[in-house]
């Protein structure tokens, strides 16, 4: 027998997102919800502050889909891991360059930060913040364990090159914040909005 869920889906609610981290955070709060991938520019602007960017890019995806769906209630959301020197690390290329990322992240702590967007057209609504956290990797491990951890898979598709909910859990010696966020959605905030428009109640 399942458990009963968190929450009751009052509103349509649209993901606008293909990341199945998202998928499985809003899943895990029992809400009803399609999925929109929103295929938009991610090119950063020239001397454009990281959190800029994440806010910019969460609204941009949150856009395109309400655009076509104006009475459903659409989250758009982007994370970017932010070296100390305000260099945005993304998704790696390859496994060369998956390497060259977790070098830099190794002993040092960076910002996962994720722009997040609820808007609703109808009704008027587009609420929009940027959650971040601060991840500290351990320095204890060498370039053939990171090598292994590149042969799995998981990185690759990944900003920063490590999945924090996975096996890359291994590499976090440290974080201050949001789990969530650094999966790719804080589920408190996001909790709070949905709430507050009334788009979910308790189950």
């Amino acid at each position: 027998m399942s458990a009963p869920p968190l929450l009751r889906t009052l509103e349509p609610v649209i993901l606008a997102s293909g990341s199945p981290r998202r998928r499985e955070l809003l899943a895990g709060l029992g809400l009803t919800f399609k999925v929109m991938p929103a295929a938009v520019n991610e090119t950063p602007g020239n001397r454009e502050q990281p959190e800029d960017f994440a806010g910019r890019m969460a609204v941009a995806k949150a856009a395109a889909v309400a655009g076509t769906r104006p009475s459903s209630w659409v989250v758009g959301a982007d994370t970017i891991v932010v070296m100390p020197d305000k260099t945005i690390l993304g998704k790696p290329r390859n496994r060369e360059h998956a390497l060259m990322m977790l070098r830099q992240l190794r002993g040092n702590t960076h910002q996962v930060m994720t722009g997040l967007c609820l808007c609703c057209l109808d009704k008027g609504v587009k609420a929009s913040l940027v959650e971040t956290t601060e991840v500290t990797f351990t320095e204890e491990v060498g370039d053939e364990i990171l090598q292994a951890y590149i042969r799995t898979g998981e990185p690759l598709d990944k900003a920063g090159a490590y999945g924090i909910q996975g096996t890359g859990s291994f590499l976090v010696r440290d974080i201050n914040g949001s789990c969530s966020n650094v999966i790719g959605l804080p589920l408190h905030r996001l909790l709070s909005l949905l709430i507050e428009n009334r788009v979910v109640a308790p189950a």
